[in-house]
């Protein structure tokens, strides 16, 4: 299989795998570091984290490996908190609230950011490489991060996304299609309009934008490694197939939901954070879709179901958790992040020799 080395080169990593930044402990450090000793991107998922949490994630990485490591972040969203509809949410999660023996969560009047305090961190640990997920960071954060030698990724659902992410000043751009697992990074479109699928995708944005473009969803194995090649794409990022290996947080209930499910068992949905996210559907799913009701804006639906999710998770209750899954999930494997990583490239070689 012919390599494209100019995006390797830049990222100081051997191999065309990008472990996605899951957010939500799912991206341990060890798992991180596991991915970068093999040779891949291994990516702190830093969406959720306070600074200092940030911080002692990147030591103990760093503890582990002298290699390079990303760290993904959630460009903010700062949405009215509207009181009414807080409590509203919360009366529909009462049934919930009460099989799990929880209060229902408030939710403060301004609405917390670190945003600001993360990047920070990446540039005083002097992290190498750092992607951005819900849209573009502004010109000043760009500037400042570019001014420390931070290799930047942006992620598009659209190819007008992906040329919004070039003119910004990105230095390659995710191609996340309607496969992925987790939230949508639609940011410039409606999120109905930009549910294009990976294989449609990627070839548009590669012959749309001049930056090195990363395919995502759906990506499992190693045919998917070098479809995405194929396709023009000169490297992946892959989240579902490194949820279930063996250094990953996910706790054993959602490990086990994507071990064991179907292509079809995933939906799209808003009511874990109020933002469309592709996951196992389960019996919470079930039921508050069945409300049909108009929940807050994301990330206000998030902090309401956050103890929710938290306990559920410390119960290993599936039936309560976010059970983030992209559509490729017969294909799921547990084993250690670096057997992973060889066997992709294995796999892809043996798909490159039987063409």
């Amino acid at each position: 299989m012919a390599a494209r080395p100019e995006l390797l080169m830049r990222l100081r990593i051997e191999k065309p795998i990008i472990q996605a930044g899951m957010a939500g402990g799912i991206t341990t450090p060890e798992l991180v570091a596991e991915v970068t000793k093999a040779g891949g991107l291994g990516t702190i998922g830093a969406g959720y984290m306070h600074a200092e949490n940030l911080r002692s994630a990147i030591q103990r990485v760093k503890k582990q490996t002298e290699g390079a490591f990303a760290v993904n972040v959630f460009v903010p969203e700062t949405p009215e908190v509207v009181p009414g509809d807080v409590q509203k949410a919360n009366e529909k999660l009462s049934l919930i609230h009460k099989k799990l023996n929880l209060d229902s969560a408030p939710v403060p009047e301004k609405l917390p950011s670190f945003f600001e305090e993360q990047l920070e961190v990446v540039i005083e640990e002097k992290i190498e490489i750092c992607s951005f997920t819900f849209g573009l960071p502004s010109p000043e954060q760009m500037k400042r991060l570019k001014a420390h030698g931070v290799f930047l990724i942006g992620t598009a659902t659209s190819v007008e996304e992906a040329a919004r992410n070039e003119q910004a000043g990105m230095d390659a751009v995710v191609a996340q299609g309607s496969e992925a697992g987790g939230h949508r990074g639609t940011f410039a479109e409606s999120f109905e309009k930009a549910m294009v699928g990976t294989m449609a995708l990627v070839p548009q944005v590669v012959d749309k934008v001049d930056i090195p473009v990363i395919a995502a969803g759906g990506i499992m194995d190693g045919r998917g490694v070098l479809a995405a090649h194929a396709l023009g794409a000169e490297a992946v990022q892959m989240g579902t197939a490194f949820l279930t290996c063996r250094e990953s947080g996910a706790p054993p209930a959602h490990q086990q939901a994507v071990l064991t499910s179907k292509e079809t068992d995933t939906a799209i949905t808003t009511i874990f954070s109020g933002k469309p996210a592709r996951g196992i559907t389960n019996k919470m799913m079930a039921w508050m879709e069945a409300l049909d009701h108009k929940w807050p804006p994301y990330p206000v639906q998030n902090m309401l179901t956050q103890p929710i999710r938290r306990e559920a998770a410390r119960q290993n209750e599936s039936a309560f958790m976010s059970l983030w899954s992209g559509q490729g999930t017969r294909l799921s494997v547990q084993e250690p992040a670096a057997a992973m990583i060889k066997r992709l490239m294995e796999e892809a070689e043996e798909a490159w020799e039987s063409l």
